[in-house]
């Protein structure tokens, strides 16, 4: 491949589509972790019904083909337009990787709010790279608080998007992880310094 501008952008947009691939496994393999589980046959229909999208596809592109189907983890239940950011700034780069994103739905609900303030503000970009903190850092809160309904997700993600309104700025992943980390403690929650909230 040549070394010119064109070669290094499609080096870098290989790279980043491996990275997401491997995170989309990743999530594939925590799957069965503490959230009350979406029906198998639901997150399959729904993987199957984005398949007629051009991949990658963004958020308001699966919003609009899907964006009032109904997904049931335990008591609650959900649209798919309640838990995927209907914007143009989140992109999926497979139907897989959209039943990632609904198989969590606690989780799901709390990005799409992250996105969309993030998304208020022309000057700001939430990266690949940052998302997925923020995201690793409410899985992490899901984990360790799952009997009390995740509580510490919605503080989190609220903290976070009060940041970015008051800050017209993304709290960086280390401040979010902290935060998370003084919620776990202050509700009598443990936080080892080797663990990923452990700041």
């Amino acid at each position: 491949m040549a070394d010119d501008k064109r070669g290094r952008d499609k080096q870098a947009h290989d790279a980043e589509k491996r990275r997401r691939e491997r995170a989309i496994a990743t999530d594939l393999e925590r799957y069965d972790e503490e959230e009350p589980p979406v029906d198998e046959d639901v997150l399959a229909d729904i993987e199957r019904d984005v398949e007629s999208l051009e991949f990658p596809a963004t958020g308001a592109e699966v919003v609009d083909a899907i964006g009032e189907r109904e997904i049931s983890a335990g008591a609650d239940t959900y649209t798919v337009e309640a838990l995927l950011p209907d914007t143009d700034e989140e992109v999926f780069d497979s139907p897989a990787a959209v039943r990632v994103r609904v198989q969590r739905p606690t989780v799901a609900a709390a990005m799409k709010r992250i996105v969309e303030a993030v998304g208020a503000l022309r000057e700001v970009k939430l990266t690949g790279s940052q998302r997925d903190a923020y995201e690793r850092t409410l899985q992490e809160l899901m984990d360790i608080d799952p009997i009390d309904e995740n509580e510490g997700i919605p503080v989190v993600a609220d903290w976070i998007v009060e940041q970015i309104r008051t800050d017209r700025d993304l709290p960086g992943s280390r401040s979010v992880r902290r935060r998370a980390a003084e919620y776990c403690r202050a509700n009598g929650y443990e936080v080892r310094n080797d663990e990923w909230l452990g700041i």
